[in-house]
């Protein structure tokens, strides 16, 4: 039948993981309902999933759960969907002409695997050169974190950050490398647990051999303190 060919297919895209687009897959209503209205939906879809498991949500343990999970789902791990979430990046004047690349290295990644919401966790790798103007490092922390903040794929989440990055500076000699876990692998599925999975954008110069394979000999570099 059509109909079981069609979800046998949305089985398999999920299992690949592939995406849709470079872009979060947002409803025009998406922000129709405030943040508490959505809260309020979602316990009651939490606690309709977790009875129809079985579980007694009378007992201590589990009675909070629903109320719990809708807050994190809204005001957490998917918080990376509101606009007005979305963090300021000031620039300054590159004053100190420093013409270098700069480079931002392991950035703390956690985010959720749009097709199965299990977490994706890893380290950030970004690289700017400036063209006159800078932004602050911990902006840059504060983009991986927002754009990481909604269900994601991973190629989608690297690309989003470049776009972001490159909108700020006016530049497009943006790179972000990753390399993360997922959950969907390690523990469902194949359950390897040793694999992770490395996606890259490079824009502008570092589409170039050598600025590549600068910005690639940073991230190798063993930092202690």
């Amino acid at each position: 039948m059509k109909i079981e060919s069609d979800f046998n297919d949305i089985d398999a895209l999920g299992d690949d993981h592939i995406g849709s687009s470079s872009d979060t897959p947002l409803r025009t209503d998406a922000f129709k309902l405030s943040a508490n209205e959505k809260i309020e939906l979602i316990k009651s879809d939490v606690k309709h999933i977790l009875e129809t498991l079985g579980l007694d949500l009378n007992d201590d343990s589990l009675k909070g759960t629903p109320n719990r999970v809708a807050k994190m789902f809204v005001n957490e791990i998917f918080g990376g969907l509101d606009p007005n979430k979305k963090p300021s990046a000031s620039t300054f004047d590159n004053k100190y002409k420093y013409g270098e690349m700069l480079v931002e290295k392991n950035i703390t990644v956690y985010s959720t695997c749009e097709h199965h919401l299990l977490p994706i966790v890893g380290r950030a790798h970004i690289a700017y050169i400036s063209n006159g103007t800078v932004v602050g490092l911990s902006k840059m922390n504060r983009i991986v974190d927002y754009y990481s903040k909604r269900p994601q794929v991973q190629e989608r989440l690297t690309i989003q950050i470049v776009k972001e990055l490159q909108s700020v500076l006016n530049t497009e000699d943006v790179a972000c490398v990753i390399d993360a876990k997922h959950l969907c692998v390690n523990s469902r599925g194949i359950r390897d647990i040793e694999s992770s999975t490395v996606t890259s954008e490079f824009g502008g110069k570092f589409k170039e051999k050598e600025t590549r394979r600068e910005l690639l000999d940073y991230i190798q570099l063993d930092t202690q303190f």
